[in-house]
C-alpha cells in the first residue's frame, strides 16, 4: 500500500497542478491588475495590450502550464510578478519562518496533547477529566481566526503582555528574543487550534486500553501504574493518536496560513494570498504543489509511524 501510494504522488500534483491552471483561465480576476497595482487605471488600454502579451498572459492556459512544467523539471521555480523576485528566493526567505511557527505549535500542541490526554484517560470521569473534555469541545467550534483575533485580544491588546504581530518590533533585527517573544501568540494560537482533537484522541485511547487483558493482567502482577502507563498503556495508544494527526494535516496547513495573516508572520502564508489575488501563477502553483505534496507525504509518513507503533496493525495487513 506504501508504494502504490508513492506511485500515486506524481499523478496527483500533475493533475492538482494542472487544474489550478485551467481554474485561472476562468477566474474573473485580471492578472495585469496585480502586476500593475496602482498604475492599472492610468494606463491606456494599448499599454495594456502591450504588456499582456509581452507577459503572455493572453496564452492558452495549457501552453502556460506546459511552459511551466517545462521550467520546473529543469529546476526553474519562475519567476514572481507580484514580489518582483524569483520564486526560490522568495520561497528561501518565507518558508523558514513558516517552518519555525508550525514546529513550534504543534509540538507544544503534541506535547499538552499527550500529557493532559494520559492523565485525563487513566483517571476518566473525575473532575478535572471532564472539565478538560468540556474545554476541548468548546475549542472545537472556533476557527484557528477566532483564536488569533481572541489572544491578540486578551493579551496584547487587554493586558500588554505580548506583541500583537510582526516578526519584531519596529526597526528591530531578528534576534533571538525578539523573534521567541513574536512568535508566543501565534504558536499558541495555531496549537489550540488543532489541540482538542489531539488531546481528546489520546484520552479515548488511554482509556480503552486500561480495560483491555494486558493492562489488568499488569496489574494483578503488582507493577506500579506509571510503568503499567509508560510500558503497556502509551505505546499501544499512540498509534490512534498519530492517525488523527495525519488526517488533520491539511486542517494544520489551513490554520497556519490564517494565523500567519493575522499575525502579519513573514511565512509563505502571505506570499499564498498575495498570488492568489494576483494570479501570479508561477508563485501560486509551486506553493500549491507543495501544500498539497507536504499534505500527502505526511499522510504517508503517518501510516508508516501507526504500523510501526501498533504491531497488530502490521498483522492485519
Amino acid at each position: 500500500m506504501t508504494r502504490r501510494r508513492v506511485l500515486t504522488l506524481v499523478p496527483v500534483l500533475a493533475a492538482v497542478s494542472a487544474a489550478l491552471f485551467a481554474a485561472a483561465a476562468v477566474s474573473p480576476f485580471d492578472p495585469l491588475v496585480g502586476y500593475l497595482g496602482a498604475r492599472y487605471e492610468s494606463t491606456s488600454a494599448a499599454d495594456r495590450a502591450l504588456l499582456t502579451d509581452q507577459l503572455g498572459l493572453d496564452a492558452p492556459w495549457y501552453q502556460l502550464y506546459w511552459h511551466w512544467a517545462a521550467d520546473l523539471l529543469t529546476g526553474n521555480l519562475g519567476f514572481s510578478r507580484s514580489f518582483g523576485q524569483p520564486v526560490s528566493e522568495l520561497l528561501a526567505q518565507r518558508l523558514p519562518w513558516t517552518a519555525l511557527l508550525v514546529v513550534v505549535g504543534m509540538s507544544a500542541a503534541v506535547a499538552v496533547a499527550l500529557g493532559v490526554g494520559v492523565w485525563a484517560g487513566m483517571h476518566r470521569g473525575g473532575t478535572v477529566d471532564r472539565l478538560v473534555a468540556a474545554t476541548c469541545v468548546a475549542l472545537q467550534g472556533l476557527p484557528p481566526f477566532v483564536v488569533s483575533l481572541g489572544a491578540i485580544a486578551l493579551f496584547a491588546v487587554g493586558l500588554g503582555w505580548l506583541p500583537p504581530a510582526g516578526l519584531t518590533d519596529a526597526g528591530a533585527d531578528a534576534e533571538f528574543g525578539q523573534v521567541a517573544r513574536h512568535l508566543v501568540l501565534p504558536a499558541a494560537a495555531l496549537a489550540v487550534s488543532q489541540l482538542p482533537w489531539l488531546l481528546l484522541a489520546v484520552r479515548e485511547s488511554v482509556s480503552d486500553r486500561r480495560g483491555e487483558d494486558f493492562v489488568v493482567g499488569a496489574a494483578t502482577r503488582g507493577i506500579d501504574t506509571s510503568t503499567i502507563t509508560r510500558r503497556h498503556i502509551l505505546p499501544t495508544s499512540l498509534a490512534p493518536f498519530v492517525t488523527i494527526l495525519g488526517v488533520r494535516l491539511p486542517e494544520v496547513v489551513v490554520g497556519a496560513v490564517l494565523v500567519e495573516e493575522i499575525f502579519s508572520w513573514p511565512g509563505v502564508a502571505g506570499a499564498f494570498v498575495q498570488s492568489a489575488k494576483d494570479l501570479d501563477m508561477a508563485l501560486l502553483a509551486v506553493l500549491t504543489i507543495g501544500t498539497t505534496c507536504a499534505v500527502m507525504l505526511g499522510s504517508l509518513l503517518a501510516d508508516i509511524a501507526v504500523v510501526v507503533l501498533d504491531p497488530r496493525v502490521r498483522a492485519d495487513g
